[in-house]
């Protein structure tokens, strides 16, 4: 990989990345009994293969209670950690480093998948025993909407239990194979309610002012620290604006204070307390997010993840060489086009060879490259010899 920095090497502590692009954990809603299935292997695999350096698992995870839908995926049993070996396994066998991004969904579980509607699950479906055990959780009995349950307030015994819980889910990680861990803070999931003060009514140790609010992610981060390796990264994914009082300033404020305690980068994002974030305004524009990577990286010296509609090669370029960011993020793109990455090192001339790509792919697209040099840049229809 030659004269990109995009195709640059990146290292957060002793992992080496191969260029400085990240898939962007999505959610997949295929998960069966909270497993992994075909369709994860599939989904993060061909991402690999397609040239990222940086492979993120959806959001998976650390209590059962946690789980938004009942197809999301879990990490709070061991019974979990086989099924994830065999995908981290092949993701690094195609040179890529896997991740896995662990969260609490709080008052965002128990709902309807994507296309039931976005809204309270109220029936339980097929196969779902343990319903009426559900228990949704949040900082205070505040709901998002009328579209969400109404969270029972954690006790703070069971914040303890929390904490204990995301401790234990970085520890199956290391078992399953991953070498990066994600903690999402962003969003409205529970560490993003515990931060909003439109959603955290507490008046203990845990609400109030924003030191308080912060107390469970940096509980979190020191848990998960102590059973993470020193050698290996750890990322926190941050709303660092939200619509209903989270500002930059105490984004910044809270990422030094993350940096002290543990955390190697910030993957920047924003919103999200009270809706969706795409629907955000500016959510169509291109890099509609990079500027506050930009500012968190420049106010904090942390390294930072650049993530929302980057499309183009040269944009991603551009956001690295103008020290925006570290890293980019990329999403929906990829679902588009899982070789990306290979597209942009064509169009960048970082790759001449192919040299991104598996050996299985990488030596029939460098003899497709090569059978179209000397030939028009445009195809011309030919005209019908016959009158």
């Amino acid at each position: 990989m030659t004269g990109s920095i995009l195709f640059s090497p990146l290292a957060l502590r002793g992992v080496t990345f191969r260029n400085r692009i990240m898939a962007s954990p999505m959610w997949q809603y295929s998960g069966r009994n909270f497993f992994p299935t075909d369709w994860h292997f599939m989904h993060l695999g061909r991402m690999a293969a397609g040239g990222v350096a940086l492979v993120m698992q959806e959001g998976t995870a650390v209590e059962r209670r946690g789980c938004g839908s009942v197809a999301d995926l879990g990490i709070w049993d061991d019974r979990f950690v086989a099924p994830l070996r065999r995908i981290t396994d092949f993701i690094r066998s195609l040179g890529a480093v896997p991740g896995i991004q662990l969260l609490h969904c709080g008052r965002r579980a128990k709902m309807e998948l994507p296309w039931g509607g976005r809204k309270a699950l109220r029936i339980a479906p097929e196969n779902v025993e343990d319903f009426d055990q559900w228990d949704v959780v949040g900082p205070s009995a505040v709901a998002q909407s009328e579209e969400y349950h109404t969270p029972r307030a954690l006790s703070l015994a069971e914040i303890g239990a929390v904490v204990e819980a995301w401790g234990s889910a970085a520890e199956r990680s290391l078992r399953a194979g991953y070498d990066v861990v994600e903690i999402h803070a962003a969003h409205g999931y529970l560490i993003h309610e515990f931060l909003s003060p439109a959603a955290n009514r507490r008046n203990d140790r845990y609400g109030g002012s924003r030191e308080n609010r912060c107390r469970l992610l940096i509980e979190i981060v020191e848990a998960v620290r102590a059973r993470w390796p020193a050698d290996k990264p750890l990322l926190v994914r941050l709303s660092i604006e939200d619509e209903a009082g989270w500002t930059i300033d105490d984004s910044v404020a809270l990422v030094r204070a993350l940096h002290q305690a543990g955390v190697d980068a910030i993957d920047c994002t924003a919103r999200g307390i009270a809706g969706s974030p795409l629907l955000a305004k500016n959510a169509g524009d291109y890099g509609y997010q990079v500027d506050l990577a930009e500012r968190v990286r420049a106010e904090t010296g942390v390294p930072t993840i650049a993530v929302g509609l980057i499309v183009h090669a040269d944009q991603a370029q551009a956001i690295l060489r103008n020290g925006q960011a570290d890293m980019v993020a990329i999403g929906r793109e990829l679902l588009y086009n899982p070789n990306w990455p290979l597209d942009a090192a064509q169009k960048l001339g970082a790759d001449p060879g192919f040299a991104l790509a598996p050996l299985q792919h990488g030596f029939y697209l460098e003899r497709r490259a090569r059978s179209f040099v000397g030939k028009p840049s445009t195809y011309q229809v030919g005209i019908d010899p016959k009158p």
